[in-house]
């Protein structure tokens, strides 16, 4: 039963990095509250990534339009982003969701650790702890039962919008944008109604966000587009996470800046 139990947990967390999460089937019962209370390991466990989740909706729903409108692919293997590393062609239980996160997901039964290797020609953030890495390597990554590995690439924008229940609770204000050193980067904001197909009538938004990073300089570029409810002015809010002041991940994050957005191009240094 315990070992159900993990490994039902771990299956979570994976589905958690995947673009649908379900839990099929009857019996055993598979709901949260089923897992024995609040306090239960395992329902924190799935807790924790079920926030997690929501929290990443303006990063997932962007990577969505990439696909709708892009021919973009969510989940990808390593060899499709670094096709010129020959140990990356090879992993085949590790991927990257997205531009910016690898995954690696965890299997086996009370496994708190598990070799992750990462991709030579950038640089990576544990995305837990903010702890830098050289690419190139295989890494002993932690593994603990509330958790798995993950990993940013370095010079990545991941945006967190508010905590919410569900998907039409609230407007996605403010938005976090967890800027990751140590490379040039970008990230297109997309938004559309969230309720119709509008979208295929050209009824959504863009919003570009580029960091250079030998410059230390964000730009949040003019809005494109515009659809029936979309937000006038907005509110970002900036951390940055480097090399020598790594910045573990949390829900509630101590912003480097803040910036009031109205839809035109701004332009800000960071130090």
């Amino acid at each position: 039963m315990e070992e159900w139990r993990e490994l039902y947990a771990r299956w979570f967390e994976f589905g958690a990095f995947t673009p649908l999460l379900r839990s099929h089937g009857e019996f055993p019962n598979r709901e949260m509250w089923f897992f024995g209370g609040e306090s239960d390991p395992s329902y924190q466990a799935q807790l924790k990534f079920d926030r997690l989740r929501y929290r990443l909706l303006p990063y997932v729903y962007s990577l969505a339009e990439e696909v709708t409108h892009g021919a973009g692919t969510m989940m990808r293997a390593l060899v499709m982003d670094f096709p010129a590393d020959r140990t990356a062609r090879e992993v085949t239980d590790e991927y990257m969701f997205g531009p910016a996160f690898l995954v690696g997901p965890v299997s086996s039964y009370k496994a708190r650790s598990r070799p992750v290797y990462l991709p030579s020609g950038v640089n990576w953030y544990d995305f837990w702890s903010g702890g830098w890495n050289s690419g190139g390597q295989t890494v002993d990554a932690p593994a603990p039962y509330d958790s798995m590995p993950l990993y940013i690439r370095a010079g990545s924008i991941v945006p967190l919008g508010p905590e919410i229940q569900y998907t039409t609770e609230k407007k996605s204000d403010p938005i976090t944008l967890f800027i990751y050193l140590g490379s040039e980067g970008a990230f297109t904001l997309y938004e559309d109604d969230g309720l119709t197909t509008n979208y295929e009538k050209g009824m959504f938004a863009r919003i570009p966000i580029h960091w250079d990073d030998a410059a230390k300089t964000l730009t949040i570029g003019k809005r494109e587009g515009g659809f029936a409810g979309a937000l006038s002015e907005r509110t970002f809010n900036l951390v940055l996470v480097s090399k020598q002041k790594p910045v573990p991940f949390s829900f509630t994050p101590q912003p480097a800046r803040t910036l009031h957005y109205r839809g035109e191009r701004v332009v800000t240094k960071l130090d």
